[in-house]
């Protein structure tokens, strides 16, 4: 048998004793791989609020709205719907519309509001609207109708 001389093995064992640590601090990797939105970037609610309230207007999206601010799979969805309109989530144009608060996921890109239709029968129903964070310009992406 071989022995080592003291202060190698005193040495080994002191490096093997240490922690190891990554190269690069945990909290800065975490926001290196954080959406672009948490950064700062993208719409803020105010804006979301500012552009539904635009688009919907007092009875619902004008044509070139529904050509130039709406996303792609809306537009199919439409096209695929033809008795619905899929914007409003109804057959006729309201007599009014009122958007509601607006809230912002800044790690899911997205933001949305409840939109209520007011008929001329007194009935009120209600969807949400989301909006994309990243949307450049500013459209809407999608629409859940609540029933």
């Amino acid at each position: 048998m071989m022995l080592k001389p003291y202060r190698l093995g005193a040495l080994l064992l002191t490096l093997l004793a240490l922690p190891v640590m990554p190269s690069v601090p945990a909290f800065a990797l975490a926001a290196s791989a954080a959406p672009a939105a948490v950064a700062g970037k993208g719409h803020t609610a105010a804006q979301i609020g500012d552009f539904l309230i635009g688009f919907y207007g007092e009875h619902g999206p004008s044509a070139q709205d529904r050509e130039t601010r709406v996303s792609q799979i809306l537009k199919e969805r439409q096209l695929l719907n033809e008795e619905v309109d899929v914007l409003l989530c109804a057959h006729d144009e309201p007599r009014d519309i009122s958007i509601g608060p607006v809230t912002v996921a800044k790690t899911a890109s997205v933001g949305w509001a409840t939109v209520t239709t007011h008929w001329g029968s007194g009935d009120t129903d209600t969807f949400t609207a989301y909006v994309r964070l990243d949307s450049t310009p500013i459209r809407l992406d999608d629409v859940i109708c609540a029933g």
